[in-house]
């Protein structure tokens, strides 16, 4: 089924679905509230309660594979902290996912939250999700976001901008509305200046619906930073698809980065039970999900025997078991010269067991086909929900975690005796 012949074979793509959907709807059924894991209506075996321990206060000294000795310096404060952006003047805005939009300056959390911030429907995995500067930012003052928007039980995945006066947000509009749903959503700036923007979307029988091209969910879009549509778009005039999609057939991103040699996207997204991947977007493209997958449902059944074919993409790199991978930077610094050009991602849990996350690193042949993959800060048995490269060259790290904290990784040497 080749991208060329889609739209001919969407209802056959759907009944795809559909068929995969039947054939495990007894093993991967509609999530229930208060069913038991192992009674009628379970969707995953009953949790590991296992929470993670507190960080120390730092400096914490660690030793990794290639690089050697490191030092983390925590801030902490923090309650569920989801992304990071950096400001002109060496300062660091932080989103909660709470609904709480929080700035470290010199390594000092402000104790009072920014204002300006609209209000945030904060249930589940929903909330206020990812930030980014404008590109001409030092000109215009603009940030973005990304954040769910009250409606009715539901929130609505929505795209917004303010001005940065220094201390708040003023002028703050929504410029784009995805779609319902309590995924999570990311956002990068391109190289083309162009905003690309995730919308999740989960497991039968809603993932349908990231196989629909009239339907935002489960895709990847590509915006200008007024939330209108590109005329370059590549289903821009397509009859049965949403001129905003950039690539469909995803899950739910947690990780956006920009490739510093090619400016390609590169997308991370999480897989359930195994088939967490990373993806290199091209525009048009169809990625699979829920049609392919290395992955497994939390239950235990396959997501699907194939796990790839003609005309869809395969992952760049993929994870069974999952690592809930979760945020995603190139290292392109000069402080950490044994990473140049590596990839980094953050994880959550690997094999849905708690106190397993950690984040990793990956290299890469000059073809960009992967050579070693290196876990690292496993000691601190904290989940990482974002990680990103600081103007300084140093690597600056969040944990999702009710007691959250920042991060900032520095090479460290100690003093000879």
């Amino acid at each position: 089924m080749k991208m060329t012949h889609w739209t001919g074979s969407f209802a056959v793509a759907l009944m795809l679905v559909l068929a995969i959907v039947a054939g495990g709807a007894q093993q991967q059924p509609a999530a229930a509230a208060n069913v038991p894991a192992a009674g009628r209506g379970a969707t995953a075996p009953p949790p590991i309660t296992w929470p993670s321990p507190p960080l120390p206060d730092g400096p914490i000294v660690l030793d990794t594979g290639i690089q050697h000795q490191i030092r983390l310096f925590v801030t902490r404060g923090f309650n569920q902290p989801f992304s990071m952006a950096f400001l002109p003047d060496g300062s660091i805005l932080i989103t909660e996912r709470p609904g709480r939009l929080r700035i470290v300056r010199q390594g000092v959390l402000d104790p009072n939250p920014i204002e300006g911030v609209p209000q945030v429907r904060a249930q589940g995995l929903a909330g206020l999700m990812d930030i980014a500067l404008h590109p001409r930012f030092i000109e215009n003052q603009l940030i973005y976001f990304t954040y769910h928007k009250p409606s009715g039980n539901a929130g609505v995945i929505t795209l917004a901008r303010g001005r940065w006066n220094g201390t708040a947000l003023t002028d703050v509009r929504d410029i784009f509305s995805a779609t319902p749903s309590g995924n999570a959503s990311r956002i990068v700036f391109g190289k083309d200046g162009m905003i690309y923007m995730t919308v999740g979307v989960g497991d039968p029988p809603a993932a349908a619906s990231a196989q629909d091209p009239n339907d935002l969910a489960g895709k990847v879009l590509r915006l200008r930073d007024d939330g209108t549509v590109p005329p370059d778009n590549p289903f821009v005039g397509r009859a049965g698809y949403r001129p905003e999609i950039f690539t469909l057939g995803h899950r739910n991103a947690l990780g956006l980065a920009v490739q510093p040699d090619t400016g390609a996207i590169w997308e991370c997204e999480d897989g359930p039970n195994g088939g967490d991947e990373i993806n290199v977007l091209q525009p048009g493209k169809n990625y699979g999900w829920p049609l392919l997958s290395f992955g497994r449902f939390y239950l235990g059944p396959r997501v699907s025997e194939k796990p790839w074919q003609e005309g869809m993409e395969p992952p760049l790199v993929f994870w069974v078991p999952a690592i809930a991978i979760s945020g995603m930077t190139f290292y392109t610094g000069d402080k950490f010269p044994n990473w140049k050009n590596n990839v980094f991602v953050g994880g959550m849990r690997t094999g849905e067991v708690p106190r397993s996350g950690h984040l990793e690193r990956i290299d890469f042949n000059d073809k960009w086909e992967e050579l070693h993959r290196e876990g690292m800060l496993r000691e601190l048995q904290n989940r990482i929900r974002d990680v990103r490269q600081g103007p300084d060259g140093f690597l600056y790290i969040l944990t999702a975690e009710n007691d959250g904290a920042l991060m900032r990784m520095e090479p460290f040497a100690p003093a000879a005796r």
